[in-house]
């Protein structure tokens, strides 16, 4: 056994099959064995329970209420009509009655039993889409701008996003084997040339950013490719690497970190110098610390002159040094718009990315009556939000009639607080979690807008993220206002990201109540009003007045 269990549950796992075939006949459980749960990762699932009930089962010695999280694949976050009904129809037929639109461009369903994952699996598939290193130690979903305005840049970069994804998608045949039921071809063996029977030492995320727009926040990532273009369009890449948010509490060994520029590449090169990338964390990632084993650390301890040395030997030759960009913001634009080619997108606001008919709204239902009429596409946001994109003049009015029968105009009546908010799902599900984040970050919302409304801030572009934990899946670490979650009802408070997504916010509080939270940014609400510089954004005040912040010169410290 070696110092990271996980290093021998993949290579023993004959390429990620494990037990779990075995798993899923068992009736006995609505689980699966400890071993198989790290391989479902790899296949797009992730075995959880309802934490609301968790203490009450014990109480009446039954097991958890085990149900899974199935994470399908969508690279660059674009579906079309069809398939947005066939995963409706999961959403109802098999899951909670609801569509999760994830910070990465990807859809979730939660709340699928056991005996059900394989249907819901076999009909993702027959959705022309996977669920395939939607999760696990491997390339995930390639993300990809959603800007729509940009159509042409769009359509040359998402198809780059594309086929590094295809590239970069395991070869194992073990997926089809145990959830379409394909049978495994005599004497042959599965072969990873990519990957190998370990895999990566941990996960691996990619995107792909058109300045000016960085909403995909590229720099949180492990490998992003930021377009550079000149009057004749897009020219090639400027390569970004060693990005994470993940963190461990108390544990100083462990931040987050920005994407340093590596080199610049032309379009062509994207796939192999992507994938010897991919196969230098392969080689060298540690492997016996899971908290040490992100791409971040591995170039953290080497430095980006071994990287490209090694790059270099891989490829044959170096990269060109890296050309500059320029990022001015990285919300999601709401509301209509038109391009040169005379179509229409629009851009709607998704509350934590949840998708379902409730008092708000009949958003899942109309949605699924949009996608029944509309012939263009549909493009998930890195903030959890949807753009029907590809609208023809004779189809807007009929779409935009849908729109405010199922209260899909939220957008147009919100404050920009919200509209620039977003949380994990945490609690009850996420095993992961030790505090609110989805259920609670409305709430604290609408207590933070009486604040700007009261200062005379209810206009300002502010964002506003929450996790359940430091594992940073909605990016906190990016945000100017970042909840951070310690304990129930406790948050590590971050503050002073930039507004554009190139600066790292600081901790400010730690183990703080909301009520400490609340009286903090108050304050500090009262002084951005009166102390800003000429169009200072919230996030560069707090960075300006950071000393004052974390030595405790304000009240309630």
């Amino acid at each position: 056994m070696s110092a990271n269990p996980v290093e021998d549950i993949k290579a023993e796992s004959n390429f990620l099959r494990g037990t779990i075939r075995q798993g899923l006949a068992d009736g006995a459980t609505g689980s699966l064995a400890d071993d198989d749960t790290q391989l479902t990762k790899f296949h797009g699932i992730y075995q959880q329970d309802d934490r609301d009930v968790r203490e009450q089962r014990r109480r009446q010695m039954l097991e958890p209420e085990h149900s899974f999280m199935i994470r399908a694949r969508v690279p660059g976050g674009i579906c079309t009509p069809a398939q947005w009904l066939a995963l409706d129809n999961i959403a109802t037929r098999w899951a909670n009655g609801s569509l999760r639109l994830t910070t990465r461009q990807a859809f979730q369903f939660h709340g699928v039993l056991k005996h059900e994952l394989k249907d819901s699996i076999r009909a993702i598939n027959d959705s022309l889409l996977d669920t395939i290193a939607a999760c696990g130690d491997v390339n995930r979903n390639v993300m990809c701008t959603a800007l729509p305005e940009r159509s042409d840049v769009h359509a040359q970069v998402f198809a780059d996003a594309a086929a590094f994804s295809d590239h970069l998608t395991p070869n194992t045949t073990a997926y089809h084997e145990i959830w379409l039921d394909k049978e495994k071809v005599a004497a042959t063996a599965d072969h990873e040339p990519i990957y190998g029977n370990r895999y990566l030492p941990r996960k691996f995320k990619t995107a792909f950013a058109v300045p000016p727009v960085n909403d995909v926040d590229v720099l949180a990532h492990d490998l992003g490719f930021i377009a550079i273009e000149d009057k004749d369009g897009l020219v090639g890449y400027t390569v970004t690497v060693g990005g994470g948010m993940g963190v461990t509490h108390g544990d100083p060994a462990t931040y987050p970190l920005l994407a340093r520029p590596l080199g610049f590449i032309i379009p062509d090169q994207v796939v192999e110098v992507g994938e010897a990338i991919v196969r230098i964390q392969r080689d060298f990632g540690d492997r016996s610390e899971r908290k040490h084993a992100r791409f971040k650390y591995t170039i953290e301890d080497r430095g980006l002159d071994w990287l490209r040395g090694e790059l270099k030997q891989r490829l044959g030759y170096a990269l060109e040094p890296a050309r500059p960009y320029h990022f001015t913001s990285r919300g999601d634009e709401y509301g209509w718009r038109q391009t040169d080619d005379g179509n229409w997108h629009l851009a709607l606001f998704i509350q934590n990315g949840r998708i379902a008919d409730g008092p708000s709204g009949t958003q899942l239902s109309g949605l699924r009556a949009i996608s029944q009429v509309h012939k263009g596409e549909f493009r998930l946001t890195a903030n959890q939000n949807v753009i029907i994109a590809g609208i023809s003049a004779a189809k807007k009015p009929e779409i935009n009639k849908l729109v405010r029968e199922h209260g899909l105009d939220a957008h147009e009546k919100l404050s920009r607080l919200r509209l620039h908010s977003m949380a994990c799902v945490a609690l009850p599900t996420c095993s992961l979690a030790m505090a609110e984040a989805e259920r609670y970050l409305p709430e604290l919302v609408s207590e933070i807008e009486i604040q700007t409304e009261n200062h005379g801030l209810a206009q300002e572009d502010i964002n506003i993220r929450m996790t359940g934990c430091p594992n940073g899946c909605a990016r906190p670490y990016l945000a100017e206002i970042g909840l951070v979650g310690k304990a129930p009802g406790r948050y590590n408070l971050h503050l002073g990201a930039a507004h554009n997504g190139t600066r790292l916010n600081y901790l400010a509080r730690e183990n703080a109540n909301s009520g400490e939270i609340l009286a903090l940014l108050n304050e500090l609400f009262a002084r951005f009003r009166k102390q800003r510089e000429t169009s200072e954004t919230f996030g560069d005040f707090l960075t300006r007045s950071q000393a004052e912040i974390t030595e405790g010169v304000l009240s309630h410290a």
